[in-house]
């Protein structure tokens, strides 16, 4: 200020001395942000490392893949997955952290404002097998669709839209006039399938649903009180459907109600054998002879149809399952659970109640269960609850006793034994697909979901 040719040197003095508490004021907000940033980002670094440790960093199916250059920051992915610590923040940028939980919700491909994010499959270390298709969901054989699970799309909200779209797909494709019997055959009612049937119901499609197993595909093969995580999704002619937490009855009545509603019929214990094309349609054959004919197929069958089976001595027993229906009829007996992933916690923690379980794990420590289900086993373990065995492998089973052997030391371990349940996963049907014509491919990090 100048007043007569004079500086009013108190009014620029409180000038200066406002202008400099603004900037200490600032810099002190943007150092706090700073040294807070640092923080969460070195707990985050502290989470991956860990993550590195138990094995459970890397992604084994679905995951998202962030594009740095593109990321912003805002968290809005983190704080849409269901999941917990799939994603975090670190040096500013979103990544992920134990990817392998990670069972492509794909709510953070969708939460991003950035488009920065694609949800991939396989890595480029790690491939994963799966059938070839296009965007139309068809296979390297005309008229022959992939949907759900075995495409790549495990989550249930996703196989359920996959189904839908599969079909609708087909319809812009068909050709009014052909030879068959049904324009359409549908192979596996899992939630793709179920999907798939009630699309084509509603498009006046002629159709049939065959299903190796019963209504639900893998999700019947859960035990009865396991919850189900799921999120809102668009059923066809059913209307929307808001289930973020529940149980597996819980969900089989939904899809009884849905497909009942509409008249709809799945033929259950029916497998497909042989899929033949001729003439511009296919012939479909089933294990117990039938012969179906269909302008279109769409194969919903689940990666997991088929157990993995360790090839040991006795494996052939009646006592021996690869899934628990009804754990609480199982009461008093000395019971072996073999595998380190969910189904094989989830069932040890389900029968430890009424039951003597011993839970085997061929590896040091578990590496790809969800925190929960981590949190809880264990707590059983601590408890005694379980008798935890890691590092020992399945050697033999016999009528009254399991021969287990260390790798640590390659010892044998004989245990009293009434029952064994085995959960080494699923094997992707891969013979069966290859008999068909169909082309299988390993997937290293190639984008299934991209903007």
């Amino acid at each position: 200020m100048v007043i007569d040719g004079f500086f009013d040197m108190e009014q620029l003095v409180e000038q200066i001395i406002t202008y400099s508490i603004v900037i200490i004021i600032t810099v002190a907000v943007v150092v706090y942000y700073l040294k807070n940033q640092k923080k969460k980002s070195d707990i985050v670094a502290g989470k991956i490392e860990k993550a590195k440790q138990e094995g459970i960093y890397e992604p084994v199916s679905l995951h998202p893949v962030i594009d740095i250059n593109h990321c912003i920051q805002t968290g809005a992915c983190i704080a849409a997955c269901p999941e917990k610590d799939i994603l975090g923040i670190q040096n500013g940028k979103a990544t992920t952290i134990n990817a392998s939980h990670c069972i492509g919700h794909g709510a953070c491909f969708h939460a991003c404002p950035t488009e920065a994010i694609t949800l991939c499959i396989g890595t480029e270390k790690r491939g994963v097998e799966l059938p070839h298709v296009n965007h139309n969901f068809e296979t390297n054989i005309q008229g022959i669709f992939i949907a759900g699970e075995l495409g790549g799309m495990g989550l249930i909200k996703n196989a359920v839209e996959q189904g839908k779209q599969a079909v609708e797909n087909i319809i812009k494709s068909n050709k009014k006039q052909h030879k068959a019997e049904f324009d359409l055959l549908i192979v596996g009612a899992g939630p793709a399938g179920i999907s798939a049937s009630l699309t084509a119901k509603k498009h006046k499609l002629k159709a049939i649903t065959l299903e190796q197993d019963s209504l639900g595909g893998t999700v019947f093969t859960f035990p009865r009180q396991k919850i189900v995580m799921t999120s809102a999704m668009e059923l066809p002619l059913y209307g929307k459907v808001k289930l973020f937490e529940t149980s597996k009855a819980e969900l089989l009545d939904l899809w009884n109600k849905a497909l009942s509603k509409n008249e709809i019929e799945i033929r259950e214990n029916c497998k497909v054998e042989s899929i033949v094309k001729d003439d511009g349609y296919f012939t479909i054959s089933t294990l117990k002879g039938e012969q179906l004919t269909a302008r279109n197929v769409l194969l919903s069958i689940g990666r997991r149809g088929t157990p993995r089976k360790l090839n040991v001595i006795g494996e052939n027993s009646e006592k021996v399952a690869y899934r628990l229906l009804e754990p609480e009829d199982i009461n008093g007996k000395n019971i072996l659970v073999v595998g380190g992933g969910d189904s094989a916690v989830e069932s040890a923690m389900l029968l430890a109640d009424n039951n003597n379980v011993i839970l085997s794990y061929r590896k040091p420590n578990f590496q790809r269960i969800k925190p929960k289900n981590r949190e809880r086993i264990d707590e059983a373990i601590q408890q005694k609850r379980i008798d935890m065995r890691f590092n020992t492998n399945l050697q033999e089973i016999n009528q009254d006793e399991v021969i287990l052997t260390s790798s640590d030391d390659n010892k044998k371990i004989n245990l009293e034994n009434d029952l064994v349940y085995i959960f080494a996963g699923g094997e992707l049907p891969t013979q069966f697909l290859q008999k068909i014509g169909l082309q299988i491919t390993k997937k290293y990090g190639e984008a299934l979901l991209k903007h």
